[in-house]
């Protein structure tokens, strides 16, 4: 299984998720009712819904706030969102990948562009930082749902390529067009899942100083605190301990 570059993963490690739970919150918020305004309110009937629910939960985020981000979708205010993806070179030229949901392309593609060059990097095209990555979906269930023997036949019985089995998690890797497909089949015997998302996974990670990956965070979290950031990818390897 190839390493991890999601940034929101690294940043748990880092005891940075207290801290920006408001933040954390507002953008699961966002992706909620962006959700259900596009496939209704079911979340059986809807399978973004229903990861979006589930990575709530996992969030820890409260029930009311849950409701209320579902109920918004309901409220004509003519605003639409949509999710582009920027591509760049960051500090030290690691490659990087960054997902937003926004009702202003230009004012994201000018924060955006800002942030990469006040960092020292700079924003590219599409596909002049991706060839670093390969995108897969990415579904993560609790150790405590299933066994690692019962989990790996499970995965292959429902068309998964990869399973590992971790320390507090089992995580399951798929092809982007069957992870849906792949996330049903497990359901028929896990009712709790930690996550169901759709990664870029570096292909190859590049290594950095500490000084290096210290000017790396910081560029990350400002990237974060945009509003219409919702995933960081790149291909360097941070220290997580």
């Amino acid at each position: 299984m190839a390493g991890h570059s999601h940034w929101a993963g690294i940043k748990h490690k880092k005891g940075k998720a207290d801290k920006q739970r408001s933040k954390i919150f507002s953008k699961l918020s966002k992706e909620i009712t962006v959700a259900a305004k596009l496939g209704g309110k079911d979340p059986a009937r809807h399978a973004r819904l229903r990861s979006a629910q589930q990575s709530e939960r996992s969030a820890n985020m409260p029930k009311d706030n849950i409701e209320r981000a579902i109920d918004k979708s309901s409220i004509n205010t003519g605003t639409n969102f949509e999710n582009l993806r920027y591509e760049g070179f960051g500090p030290e030229n690691v490659a990087v990948i960054v997902e937003t949901l926004t009702d202003n392309k230009n004012r994201t593609a000018s924060n955006i562009r800002t942030i990469f060059q006040k960092a020292g990097g700079s924003l590219g095209t599409q596909g002049s930082a991706s060839h670093n990555f390969n995108q897969m979906g990415d579904i993560k269930i609790n150790k405590n749902e299933i066994s690692d023997e019962e989990i790996l036949e499970l995965a292959i019985e429902s068309g998964a390529d990869e399973c590992v089995s971790k320390d507090e998690f089992h995580e399951i890797q798929c092809s982007v067009n069957e992870i849906y497909n792949v996330k049903k089949n497990l359901e028929k015997k896990i009712n709790n899942f930690i996550s169901t998302e759709i990664e870029w996974i570096s292909l190859n990670s590049v290594q950095v100083s500490k000084e290096q990956e210290e000017n790396l965070i910081e560029f990350f979290e400002t990237l974060e605190d945009n509003d219409d950031v919702q995933n960081i990818f790149s291909n360097v390897e941070l220290n997580t301990k």
